[in-house]
């Protein structure tokens, strides 16, 4: 597994578990310093995928809510939001990754972590997202 599949299932962790039980961003971060033993490399990035989750998300839910047709963030799956969350933060404000990258890269994370139907909704909800923003 690549260093940065690896961060972004890493960073998924941090986000679900975040969800779950809200934390200051320091905290949760710190917290998982101290409990996972990952390469330096990965763990960098995971950090850096939920910080900037973390510190734009009323836009990166936004965004989704906009695109996602019948479909409130409230219904759905902690780990389908939060991977499209991921997803999304690095489609608006990480121009070092190639939007395709992003959206196979979830839709990979979607089939390890989430349902039978997961990769398909969250590829049709980032397709949607993407073909909207302009080129990159």
């Amino acid at each position: 597994m690549g260093v940065r599949r690896e961060g972004r299932e890493l960073a998924l962790q941090i986000l679900y578990a975040q969800d779950l039980n809200p934390l200051e961003t320091f905290a949760a971060l710190q917290h998982f310093r101290e409990n996972v033993r990952v390469a330096t490399a990965a763990r960098v990035f995971a950090e850096e995928l939920a910080e900037g989750v973390l510190a734009n998300r009323a836009a990166i839910d936004g965004r989704i809510e906009e695109k996602s047709k019948n479909w409130a963030i409230s219904r759905m799956a902690r780990v389908d939001l939060n991977i499209l969350r991921m997803a999304v933060y690095e489609l608006l404000f990480r121009s070092d990754i190639p939007r395709n990258v992003t959206i196979n890269e979830a839709i990979e994370v979607a089939k390890k972590f989430g349902t039978e139907d997961s990769s398909a909704f969250i590829n049709g909800i980032l397709d949607e997202i993407a073909a909207s923003l302009p080129g990159k």
